[in-house]
């Protein structure tokens, strides 16, 4: 597999760094969101009912993980821009930091998650059957943040030093283990006298599959890559790092919660409006939607780090070509994945769940193809918001995030399934497509606008100063 060293992304072929950079984090989030599909497969096999329960476990669990978003955006950022300045023993405390953040918040997430999982499955008024299996997924699935979040904060330190292989492997290892577990857990299959857990056990084998993950993750960082290892020097806790640290993720866990919060809103609008139907369609093409966007993703993390490096080394002008270069790339990208899709909708339904009923199926196709007419936005949004992140200005992102989501998706879909007669959940459907669009040309527009007006140069500034 090709390498990128420190001096290219800095000084070289911006195109070949930020490429080489985003290949493994592509493959990476296709082995990340294999996992969902692979739950979302087996659990298939349990029926509608605990579709549904996952389904409202996905954008919950987002929700509640948003506070990994911040220390692991922190993180990555933090690391890069050290990087980029040649600040090698401060990014190495960057990435500590977010390690040591990481099991604290994860364990008193577990913990509080874990003892009032049916209380909070119990707010979104789902079916009694779904919620009673929502609630035992949630529970079990809580046990495994600890770990979840130290691998993440590994991770991340890892692609911001720009070694985004490092990545790779860990997420591989996660979705093997959890490929291996899951027919065991759930169907008890070739152990003679194990029925197995059912959707428990979906999420269990999850959960050990991350452990697995951060296994390799903490040994990888002890023995040391590209010169990213823990060292004693970096293995101390200094306030000044953690509120660095702090500040620059803390907008980032309020964008995902705000685009988390609403996505929970719109599971509940959409059970409002046509049942368990409308709740498996939308989970559906919610999994579709987030395997498409694998590409774009993946280039939006590799841009961070890259913007990042150069934001630490001074070089401005070079930040502000990766984040455009990127947008360009992702809008190209996810058009061509969306044309695919419009397409085969039935094809891609039926893969995810075979046995949905006709009007799940119908629900499923609808909602595929009215996805597409936003998927250039998606990619766009986020390459742009990599931009803004990679300079520390993750405020900024987090605004254009709460506008898209409250701003735009979720008005749209309420007013149009409470007020218009005849469009039900259609009304979400298009919510998030038009709301993808805005997003990403309001975003694009104010990028634009700062960057002109010497945003980027202010930005290097504070980044190159050392740590210490």
């Amino acid at each position: 597999m090709l390498d990128v060293s420190r001096d290219e992304i800095t000084d070289g072929s911006l195109t070949r760094a930020l490429l080489v950079l985003a290949a493994p984090l592509v493959m990476q989030n296709f082995v990340q969101v294999g996992q969902q599909v692979i739950d979302t497969f087996w659990v298939g096999r349990l029926g509608e009912n605990a579709v549904a329960a996952v389904g409202l476990n996905f954008p919950l669990s987002a929700f509640l993980l948003a506070i990994f978003v911040g220390i692991n955006a922190g993180t990555q950022v933090l690391v890069s821009q050290r990087v980029g300045a040649d600040d090698l023993t401060g990014a190495r405390r960057a990435a500590f930091h977010g390690i040591v953040l990481a099991l604290g918040t994860g364990l008193a997430l577990a913990v509080t998650v874990f003892a009032l999982s049916p209380n909070v499955i119990a707010l979104f008024g789902a079916e009694p059957a779904v919620a009673r299996l929502a609630a035992t997924y949630l529970a079990t699935y809580a046990l495994a943040f600890p770990v979840m979040g130290m691998s993440d904060a590994i991770e991340m330190g890892f692609i911001g030093w720009g070694d985004s292989r490092a990545a790779l492997y860990i997420n591989v290892t996660a979705v093997v283990v959890n490929v291996v577990l899951d027919p065991f857990l759930i169907f008890g299959y070739w152990i003679p006298g194990f029925d197995g857990l059912g959707i428990q056990g979906a999420a269990l084998a999850t959960g050990l599959g991350y452990g697995a993950g951060f296994l390799l993750a903490l040994g990888m960082m002890l023995r040391g890559r590209d010169d990213y290892t823990l060292t004693r020097a970096s293995a101390t806790l200094r306030l000044d790092d953690a509120r660095e640290l702090v500040d620059v993720g803390l907008p980032r866990t309020g964008q995902h919660a705000a685009a988390q919060s609403v996505r929970v809103l719109i599971i509940g609008i959409a059970a409002a409006a046509g049942g368990s139907a409308a709740l498996a369609a939308y989970t559906v093409g919610a999994r579709i939607a987030s395997v498409a966007f694998i590409p774009a993703s993946g280039l939006a993390q590799a841009a961070q780090s890259v913007v990042g490096q150069n934001i630490g080394a001074a070089n401005p002008m070079r930040a502000s070509r990766t984040t455009w270069v990127g947008a360009a790339i992702a809008v190209v990208g996810l058009s061509l994945i969306g044309v695919v899709q419009w397409f085969v909708p039935e094809l891609l339904a039926n893969l995810f769940v075979p046995d949905l009923t006709p009007d799940g199926l119908a629900l499923t196709v609808d909602y595929l193809r009215i996805l597409v007419f936003g998927y250039w936005g998606i990619g766009a949004m986020s390459l742009f918001n990599a931009g803004f992140n990679g300079a520390r200005k993750t405020r900024t992102s987090m605004v254009a995030d709460l506008v898209k989501y409250w701003g735009v998706r979720l008005p749209i879909a309420a007013v149009g399934v409470l007020l218009v007669d005849g469009v039900g959940v259609h009304a979400v459907f298009w919510a998030v497509t038009v709301s993808n669009v805005v997003g990403a040309v309001g975003t694009g527009a104010y990028y634009y606008y700062t960057t002109t007006n010497g945003m980027l140069e202010r930005a290097a500034e504070v980044a190159s100063s050392p740590a210490d």
